[in-house]
């Protein structure tokens, strides 16, 4: 059947599905559908070409809104005039025996499109190219809906089959391609073709320095691989090596397919192009096809390529395809399970990528896909909410809170679009293997998680049952991450408006994810790489990860993780036979003159002298084990080192971070960064990371096995360092032995009252959630955002300062804490009225002396009548002598396997 019509209609009513519109309205509509397909549609014949084949017996001419009946089967076999619609009820395939171009404002599938099929791949060129020549129309005509859902293939119950014959995707160079070469050496281009676009893949911390060319020549090389003349020049050196055991070998995607879906040229300035989209009951099958200008800049559910609300997807899948030159997203999976998403190349894509939707998706498959050049907007730098350093913000902001509420609340689809991610992960019951983020403006991979699922699933049944933060990791390995801002983020977790914030309730997998007390199981990261990221390889929030096989390269600082349950579970991270290295080989394409003179890339060009780290340790107690650092040298433009702590924390440190079985190559093994604003993101005066320690278990650090390395810069020195200590004045630390532990100064420990409960997950988890997480002010007509910090509003003012004075020398303490080791006497000068002194992380048995002048007296405790017997109590004691009180606390309590804030061994109240 064919409607001939003119470009001045402006809409063309079908029954599809909408967005809005409930499962048993789609169902009864489909069916009414159907039905009256069963009347009016006949089959007649089955080339395009033949007028026999159409009820009206004429063959589509242009503007034709065309609609092949359910039971016609028709081939296409001829490129027809550009058509205004095609409806398809029966089923439309392409003839492979010449090149084909189909043109049309969409495409709605009842029945199915087929190019190819998965046993015989379609082998000429096939084209559908989407226009908009009528402007804002509306095909959906389903409950008044306003939504454009044209410029596309809309699936409703309907099947695409779409079967290119391309199947090498992507590879890697075998050899580095300097700047100014005209070819490249890769390791495998079989089936690529002469004339193929193909894109190689930034290799330096500037993701911009992506480079697409055409294949001018091919040839296969003696040695194995092929070598590839390019149609140009190349503008910048790309890596291909493997450097000190990291492969930082360069990916080079081909972007050609011989079928391609793409919107008309005039997307380029709109950034309104094509998309597709499966709705309940369809079916995709995609392999070995092109996407070029698709997806809609700045609307809902309008992406290239959108799995949305079909359910059990089981045996579906996109593979071996390529989507270049997108306007919003990649591949979204929405409301779909068990999907396969394998070996597919995108390049110049805006906002997520690879985009997980409402947190509800599950048992999906993310294999050896190739992201490169993901991008915030179209045209517009990202305004960051992310971990910056102070030095490389842009200073026009100087409200922070602005900044903030400008990136939520910006030119981007989502909040989150602003700190876009190649991959977007909202739910870890889905697989992530052999994956390569390769280059975002913001982050690799985002391991984003929602407490329930929300969007179309918000409030539902189905999501009150279902935990994304408290869901085990299904499989998550073999992934790599370069050329981003942060590699790998697991945390910043989302919000139900979209927003996120630092400190949230974090990934913490559970036995049983409906109940917060049950057992938190482990996480575990395997064989993950990270190079070449401005900020960090990886940055975790949560308890129990295990990443082992890690290799982080040519990162600002390697890796970083910050505890989500208040230092309750044994551990927060082990990093486990792994790799660090400072810099490689890989000296990138040094642009600024500091890179110049440098004779290599820096990943923070504004503060060129940012001291690269390869571990940093914060947020209670984390492990290093049989891990090796490589290449971490001091040298005229930055300082460096193996090991040291977040920048500059306010919170959290502990003195049972360990490391054992460490091995340095060329590497300083420490170095703790006196405080400077430009290198920090968002300290605010804080001070807990004067009080840090890392425990060196047998001395493969320091040399001195059961020691522990504390801060020794000058100006913050430990009260634990003594004669007896060795100093590294390059690493701005000492080295001692004994028995450390942490000492309180207040009743309160770090930002938590001493009423504040914490016994059971629950409260703990309540806490977090009252303090806010940094979340933002809610945008117009947003649920409100809760208090800021309420469980923490009745903490005091400001005390008097102390001072801690040992062996003559006096130590000046600020947070009302510090490290101390067992069996010192120590003199605490003040001019509070009231001190209270507290042990914790220490030995049984250990103890430490007190003598405070001026005060006489003491809230619990034995009173021994001498200074003799107070030294030879074995319970916490005091005694009054002159003008000073002296007081002993004993620790009586075995040591914890695991050291909460509040868990403190042994307590005294004095006063004056």
């Amino acid at each position: 059947m064919i409607v001939r019509e003119g470009l001045t209609m402006r809409k063309h009513t079908h029954l599809i599905l909408s967005l809005l519109v409930p499962a048993f309205l789609v169902l009864g509509g489909y069916a009414a559908l159907k039905a009256q397909q069963k009347t009016s549609s006949t089959t007649s014949g089955k080339r395009w070409s033949d007028p026999a084949t159409w009820p009206d017996k004429k063959v589509p001419a242009k503007d034709d809104l065309v609609t092949i009946g359910r039971d016609m089967d028709v081939v296409l076999d001829v490129t027809p005039p550009a058509l205004h619609g095609l409806t398809i009820n029966g089923k439309l395939s392409f003839a492979d025996n010449k090149d084909l171009e189909l043109t049309t404002e969409w495409i709605m599938v009842h029945g199915e499109l087929e190019i190819g099929t998965e046993a015989k791949p379609h082998t000429r060129n096939a084209t559908i190219t989407f226009t908009d020549n009528v402007k804002g129309e509306d095909i959906s005509g389903v409950g008044g809906t306003t939504d454009r859902v044209d410029r596309g293939i809309l699936l409703m119950g309907g099947t695409l089959n779409l079967h290119g014959d391309r199947t090498n995707s992507w590879t890697k160079l075998s050899s580095t391609a300097n700047a100014g070469a005209t070819s490249i050496q890769v390791l495998n281009a079989a089936g690529w073709r002469v004339g193929d676009e193909i894109v190689l893949a930034s290799t330096d911390f500037d993701p911009r320095q992506a480079e697409r060319r055409n294949i001018a020549a091919i040839h296969s090389n003696t040695n194995g691989g092929n070598t590839i003349t390019l149609d140009k020049k190349l503008d910048y050196m790309h890596f291909g090596r493997i450097t000190f055991d990291v492969d930082e070998r360069g990916e080079v995607g081909l972007l050609t397919r011989n079928i391609k879906l793409q919107a008309s040229a005039d997307a380029e300035q709109s950034f309104y192009g094509g998309h597709v989209m499966a709705m309940a009951g369809s079916r995709m099958f995609v392999e070995g096809v092109e996407f070029n200008r698709m997806g809609q800049n700045m609307t809902l559910a309008r992406y290239p390529i959108h799995w949305h609300l079909v359910g059990d997807a089981q045996g579906q899948y996109i593979r071996n395809a390529s989507l270049h030159d997108t306007y919003n997203r990649c591949v979204t999976v929405h409301g779909t399970n068990f999907l396969r998403v394998e070996n597919n190349v995108t390049y110049n894509t805006v906002g997520h990528c690879f985009f997980l939707e409402d947190g509800i998706e599950h048992g999906n498959e993310f294999i050896r896909n190739l992201a490169i050049q993901t991008k915030c907007h179209t045209t517009l730098d990202c305004v960051p909410t992310n971990l910056a350093a102070n030095g490389e913000r842009d200073s026009t902001y100087a409200n922070r809170q602005a900044y903030r509420e400008m990136s939520f609340h910006g030119n981007t689809l989502l909040p989150s679009d602003n700190t876009v991610a190649s991959y977007w992960i909202t739910n870890p019951d889905n697989s992530f293997i052999d994956n390569v983020a390769a280059g975002s403006d913001e982050n690799g991979f985002w391991l984003s998680l929602p407490e329930h699922p929300q969007g179309k699933f918000k409030d539902s049944e189905v999501s009150k049952t279902i935990w994304p933060k408290r869901t085990p990791l299904r499989a998550f390995r073999g992934n790599v991450a370069h050329s981003n801002f942060d590699g790998f983020m697991f945390d910043r977790n989302i919000y139900e408006d979209n927003t996120f914030g630092l400190a949230t309730i974090p990934f913490l997998p559970l036995a049983n994810p409906a109940d917060l007390d049950s057992e938190v199981v482990e996480s575990h990261f395997e064989s993950l790489t990270s190079y070449k990221n401005r900020n960090g390889g990886l940055w975790g929030r949560g308890d129990m990860f295990v990443y082992s096989h890690l290799k982080l390269a040519d990162n600002a600082i390697g890796m970083t993780q910050a505890a989500g349950d208040i230092g309750s579970e044994p551990f927060q991270a082990r990093l486990v036979d792994s790799l660090v290295v400072g810099e490689t080989d890989n000296s990138g394409n040094p642009t600024t003159p500091e890179e110049v003179a440098y004779g290599r890339s820096l990943p923070k060009r504004r503060i060129p002298d940012f001291p690269i780290r390869g571990f940093e340790y914060y947020d209670y107690r984390g492990d290093v084990v049989n891990t090796t650092f490589v290449n971490f040298q001091d040298n005229d433009r930055r300082k460096t080192g193996a090991l040291s702590f977040l920048l500059f924390t306010s919170a959290g440190v502990s003195t049972g971070s360990t490391i054992s079985r460490a091995k340095f190559v060329n590497a300083k093994p420490v170095y703790f960064p006196k405080i400077d604003s430009r290198f920090d993101n968002d300290n605010r005066g804080g001070v807990g990371y004067r009080t840090l320690s890392i425990h060196d278990l047998d001395g493969s650090v320091t040399g001195i096995p059961d020691s522990h390395i504390m801060l020794n810069d000058g100006e913050n020195d430990s009260v634990v360092t003594d004669d007896s200590c060795v100093i590294h004045p390059t690493w701005n630390a000492s080295v001692c032995t004994g028995d450390v532990g942490r000492l309180n100064l207040s009743n309160s420990r770090g930002e938590l009252p001493a009423t504040v409960n914490i016994e059971t997950r629950t409260a703990r988890f309540a806490l977090l959630s009252s303090i806010g997480g940094n979340r933002p002010a809610a945008a117009p007509g947003a649920r409100p955002a809760p208090a800021a910090r309420p469980a923490l509003a009745a903490r005091p003012a400001p005390q008097a300062p102390i001072a801690l004075v040992r062996n003559g020398k006096e130590f000046h303490i600020t947070g009302n804490q510090s490290t101390v080791r067992a069996g010192t006497e120590i003199l605490v000068k003040t001019e509070r009225q009231e001190v209270s002194l507290s042990l914790a992380e220490m030995d049984q048995g250990s103890w430490v002396i007190f003598e405070l002048p001026g005060f006489t007296k003491a809230a619990s405790g034995t009173e021994q009548p001498s200074i003799d017997a107070l030294r030879k109590a074995n319970a916490t004691s005091y005694f009054r002598g002159g003008d000073a009180l002296w007081v002993k606390l004993v620790v009586t309590k075995p040591p914890l396997p695991i050291v909460r804030p509040t868990d403190l061994q042994a307590s005294i109240a004095v006063s004056r």
